[in-house]
C-alpha cells in the first residue's frame, strides 16, 4: 500500500514538473511577424551572369512567423513562406522565363518554404540557423549564418527585432538544371528580416 501511494505521489510530481516546464517554455517564447506590411524586410538573391557580373533580384511577396526566446535564443523557431511568382529581377521577359518550367515552375510550385530545426549561437549577436528549405518541390537541409542587427521599442508602441543572413544554394540540388553556364550554377539568398511582436 505504501509503495502504491509513493508511486502515485512520484507520478503526480513528475506530471506537475512537466506541465510547469511546458508552461515556462511557452511563457518565455514571444510571437513575432515579419514586417512585410511596412516593407521592413526583404528576400533578395544574386547570381553571376556569364561570370562577368552579378544579377540581382528579389521576391516581392512573402511572410513568416518567428517564435523568439530572448533569454535562450537557441530555443527560437522561424517559418517563412515565399510566393515564387513574385520573383522580380527588374526585367519582365526574364521574370517570365524564371517563372516558367525551366526554373521555378510557379504554376506547379507556387510557394517556397523554410522551417527552422535548430539555432546554434556562435557569438553575442550571431548564430547559425538550420532548417528545411522546400523549393521547386524538393526539400533540403540548409544552414544560414545570421546576425542580430538589433531590437527594442518602436515609435508606435511596438517591439521589434531585426536579423540579417545569407546562404548559397546549388540550383541542381532543387531540380533546376537549365544551363546558364558554369559560372551560374549557384545562387545566393540574402535575407534582411525585421519582425514585430504580436
Amino acid at each position: 500500500m505504501i509503495i502504491k501511494r509513493t508511486t502515485r505521489l512520484l507520478t503526480a510530481i513528475f506530471i506537475f514538473i512537466n506541465i510547469a516546464t511546458i508552461s515556462n517554455t511557452y511563457a518565455a517564447t514571444d510571437t513575432y511577424k515579419i514586417d512585410t506590411k511596412g516593407a521592413h524586410a526583404s528576400i533578395k538573391f544574386k547570381i553571376k551572369h556569364l561570370g562577368y557580373s552579378w544579377l540581382y533580384g528579389r521576391f516581392d511577396t512573402f511572410d513568416g512567423t518567428l517564435m523568439l526566446d530572448e533569454k535562450a535564443p537557441e530555443n527560437s523557431k522561424i517559418e517563412v513562406s515565399i510566393d515564387t511568382s513574385s520573383i522580380n529581377s527588374n526585367h519582365a521577359e526574364r521574370d517570365k522565363h524564371l517563372r516558367g518550367t525551366d526554373f521555378l515552375d510557379v504554376k506547379k510550385y507556387p510557394n517556397a518554404t523554410f522551417k527552422s530545426t535548430s539555432i546554434s549561437i556562435s557569438g553575442d549577436n550571431s548564430g547559425v540557423l538550420k532548417g528545411y528549405l522546400t523549393l521547386h518541390g524538393i526539400t533540403n537541409t540548409i544552414e544560414i549564418p545570421v546576425t542580430h542587427i538589433g531590437g527594442g521599442t518602436d515609435p508606435w508602441g511596438g517591439y521589434r527585432h531585426g536579423f540579417s543572413g545569407s546562404t548559397t544554394l546549388t540550383l541542381k540540388d532543387y531540380g533546376i538544371d537549365f544551363n546558364l553556364g558554369p559560372a551560374s550554377t549557384q545562387v545566393e539568398l540574402i535575407l534582411d528580416i525585421e519582425t514585430v511582436k504580436q
